[in-house]
């Protein structure tokens, strides 16, 4: 089993290493397009980054708080607001037509909901927010988080390429790791309380696990590339929306696709990871693949449901 892991993580390595050579590639010259496109707004954010720095007089504490904390959760919050009212209401009916699993939280229990909103919000002020202090000064090392200047578009493109990279592997091993029997008993059987999750859920866990598994994986990138507070920004309000996307139990049209993550739920032992690369090197997705879920995991292009035009396969009558 070691040889096997071993071997697994070194053809991961090269994938991840072939595939950031590839992408950097391409990026030369894909992001000459965008970049020419991108000019104009360009110059409207720098203005409006020096009109927010000088606001706070460059108070770096205060910026950096703002960037981390408030904007991400602000992102959190307000996207999974909107779910949230669909999963208690079951309108709009638009939404709801995309559940994954049929008749699950239709309507969401009120009592599991309120539990799920206090243990998120706990999360994010008493172990998010704190964490943050450390990442402060380790970016005010760096030097370059504060600058008056923004990063370009094309450098922003590659640290969010690094960024996921990062994320993929941290969380892919640390949930693995807390899937161990005495883990999981202790800590992650929390988080899987949800079979059949909600986007809030994404941060309803132990506070172990938060850390492990849904903090530093984060974190980690921005601290590795010593990024700009924008990007900082952008990259935690991102992760928190494609987290919560992955929770929310809604295949919704022109969204990353959330089947992967919500199969994991129903049969907790599948499907690890984010990107889905280290549990296809690790075997752990083969029991997915043959399912009609695997066939609905795609971006849906069109309004109608893949629950629809890829129905699960009727049950056999005992």
């Amino acid at each position: 089993q070691e040889v096997k892991l071993w071997h697994a993580m070194k053809i991961t390595a090269f994938v991840l290493a072939t595939g950031l050579l590839v992408f950097t590639a391409l990026a030369n010259s894909v992001s000459w397009y965008v970049q020419n496109i991108w000019d104009p707004p360009g110059h409207f954010w720098q203005t409006t980054w020096l009109k927010f720095y000088y606001l706070f007089d460059g108070k770096e504490w205060t910026i950096f708080l703002l960037g981390a904390a408030l904007v991400p959760s602000l992102a959190f919050w307000c996207f999974n607001g909107i779910l949230m009212v669909a999963d208690v209401t079951g309108k709009p009916a638009f939404i709801t037509r995309y559940r994954i699993q049929l008749g699950k939280n239709d309507p969401v229990d009120t009592k599991k909901l309120r539990q799920a909103i206090y243990i998120a919000l706990c999360n994010q002020f008493f172990i998010s927010l704190p964490m943050l202090v450390p990442m402060f000064y380790i970016m005010k090392w760096w030097g370059n988080t504060f600058s008056k200047e923004l990063p370009t578009f094309y450098w922003f493109l590659v640290e969010l390429s690094i960024f996921t990279l990062i994320e993929e592997i941290l969380f892919y091993y640390t949930h693995r790791l807390v899937h161990l029997p005495l883990l999981y008993k202790h800590i992650h059987k929390k988080h899987h309380e949800w079979t059949a999750p909600i986007g809030v859920v994404s941060v309803y866990a132990h506070p172990v696990e938060h850390i492990l598994s849904n903090t530093l994986p984060v974190m980690t990138g921005p601290m590795i590339m010593g990024s700009h507070i924008v990007s900082i920004a952008a990259w935690f309000s991102i992760a928190l929306i494609t987290t919560s996307i992955s929770h929310c139990g809604y295949h919704l049209p022109f969204l990353p696709s959330p089947e992967f993550h919500d199969f994991h739920h129903l049969k907790f032992n599948q499907c690890y990871g984010v990107l889905g690369v280290l549990d296809y090197l690790h075997g752990t997705d083969t029991v997915f693949r043959q399912t009609k879920a695997f066939e609905r995991h795609r971006v849906l292009l069109s309004l109608t449901p893949l629950s629809e035009s890829i129905p699960d396969a009727p049950r056999r009558a005992e």
